[in-house]
């Protein structure tokens, strides 16, 4: 692969380079660092780009991924509306088990696979020693919380009352092969990164190997731009290195997820706000608004700092989604159709995270949007499933996969007493 220079580029394609840097900025390319820290960038990745926002862009290539059955086995803990679940399963790897303790979540699971075992109780009342040596995997998307600080070095007993060290236990209990743990990218600034580095060793102290990477959902087939920090551990006495599933070179546009506009239900604008949507470009927010208005829909926040770039935002048919929030009309975090005047609508969102359209979502329209909003993107779910099928298996594709060592923590653990808290997802 012949790599370009974000000016060898910008020729080659007629255009900027602060179009490229715009690019890059907005996640619809990627770049690497030559040996003289130049950025480079891949020239079809960027002509691919170049096509779709000039409507060059032909054919559709938003699918749900789904490979052949392993002999692989997973546990999945706080399981939500079955994202990675489904994305584990599509990947080729069977559940034994699957623990959610919302009660409208856990009906979505049973409702769309009767066949799952799912319980629906708080994880902290589950024996998973009746597991040990018999899965393979163990995955959860623990809330972060920060712990208490008792002293320098943290142990798996410091971190009890968070959810995170439920899921350490579960991984003590059950002895998986391999742990998979997902959160927030804000994990690794947590705490001056005290809370992710409590997590890796108290996996490496269980004895794993542990590493970490954030994934970027919009590289792995996932028409959404949404950032996860997925820990993998595996465990020491099994010798596997570990793999993380390598960014493709090309992103699926909301166009192609969701062109054909499926019907649902939905929120809809109260008269005012969506007089003011209405005034609003494909692409745009509340800067394209003329001045007198941006300063009644914003009010006070017209006048603080930052670029707030989440208000009144409308999407672009040509780009992958922004990250999806628990709602579609918040004012903070807007996500209006490209080209009706409305919110996303729950069948949108549910596109948007990859899940199939035959899947349902219990509750009512606020609980499936949260449902949705929280989930980890079913294809994500899938490259994730297939990076630890890879791991087991031992057979490295470096066309497929990136190659990780181990995290080797030297330094002291500095004492930063902190009270409980959540990460803002």
């Amino acid at each position: 692969m012949v790599l370009y220079t974000i000016s060898e580029v910008a020729n080659e394609l007629g255009v900027s380079d602060d179009t490229i840097r715009r690019w890059e900025k907005k996640g619809l390319i990627k770049s690497t660092r030559s040996s003289q820290n130049y950025r480079q960038f891949n020239i079809d990745e960027i002509r691919r780009v170049h096509d779709k926002v000039s409507g060059n862009h032909k054919g559709n290539n938003y699918k749900i991924l789904k490979t052949n059955k392993s002999k692989y086995t997973a546990i999945d803990l706080f399981a939500g509306a079955g994202g990675t679940a489904l994305g584990l399963e599509n990947a080729g790897i069977k559940h034994l088990m699957l623990n959610e303790f919302d009660k409208k979540a856990a009906e979505t699971l049973r409702v769309n696979k009767p066949k799952w075992n799912v319980i629906e109780d708080d994880v902290a009342n589950i024996d998973f020693t009746v597991y040990k040596d018999k899965v393979d995997i163990i995955e959860g998307g623990f809330p972060c919380q920060a712990f208490s600080y008792a002293g320098k070095k943290m142990g798996f007993e410091d971190a009890r009352g968070t959810l995170f060290y439920e899921f350490a236990r579960a991984v003590k209990e059950a002895r998986p092969k391999i742990a998979i743990g997902e959160n927030v990218k804000g994990l690794l600034t947590h705490e001056n990164g005290n809370t992710l580095r409590s997590m890796v060793k108290i996996l490496q102290d269980l004895g794993y190997d542990v590493a970490f990477k954030i994934l970027r959902a919009q590289y792995f087939d996932v028409p959404q731009k949404r950032e996860r920090l997925v820990i993998i551990a595996v465990r020491k006495d099994l010798g596997l290195q570990i793999f993380y599933p390598r960014e493709k070179d090309y992103t699926i546009s909301l166009r192609e997820a969701i062109g054909d506009k499926p019907k649902s239900e939905g929120q809809e604008y109260s008269g005012r706000k969506k007089e003011i949507m209405e005034l609003v470009p494909e692409g745009g927010y509340w800067r394209s608004l003329p001045v007198e208005v941006q300063k009644e829909y914003m009010m006070t926040s017209y006048y603080m700092g930052g670029g707030k770039t989440g208000m009144a935002r409308r999407l672009a048919w040509d780009e992958p989604s922004l990250t999806l929030t628990c709602t579609p009309a918040q004012k903070q975090t807007e996500r209006c159709h490209p080209e009706e005047t409305r919110p996303l609508n729950v069948r949108e969102y549910a596109r948007i995270q990859t899940f199939p359209d035959e899947w349902k979502f219990a509750g009512s329209v606020s609980s499936q949007y949260k449902q949705i909003g929280n989930a980890v993107p079913v294809n994500l779910g899938f490259y994730m499933g297939s990076a630890a099928r890879a791991i087991l298996d031992q057979k490295y594709d470096p066309k497929k996969f990136e190659l990780l060592e181990p995290v080797a923590y030297q330094e002291e653990y500095v004492h930063i007493p902190v009270q409980l808290k959540l990460v803002n997802a």
